[in-house]
């Protein structure tokens, strides 16, 4: 059974400038939509309708079901 490595993982991929501003950038746009909401955290998802997670101007942000989220037709 092969076995993950989260270490390896982590220095290859996550640990890489561009990967942590764009994880900046996704905390970012919950922070701006929580803020909207009144500090509540939004029913579904946060969707960057450019798909660029540093774009955080809100005409690029909107609320959409998890499902639809993550799937890759949006």
């Amino acid at each position: 059974m092969y076995q993950r490595n989260y270490r390896r993982e982590y220095d290859s991929y996550h640990a890489s400038e561009t990967q942590k501003r764009r994880r900046a950038g996704r905390n970012k746009a919950l922070a701006l939509k929580k803020k909207q909401n009144g500090g509540k955290k939004p029913n579904g998802d946060v969707h960057h309708k450019d798909h660029d997670p540093t774009n955080n101007s809100l005409s690029n942000l909107s609320i959409v079901s998890e499902r639809r989220n993550r799937s890759r037709s949006v």
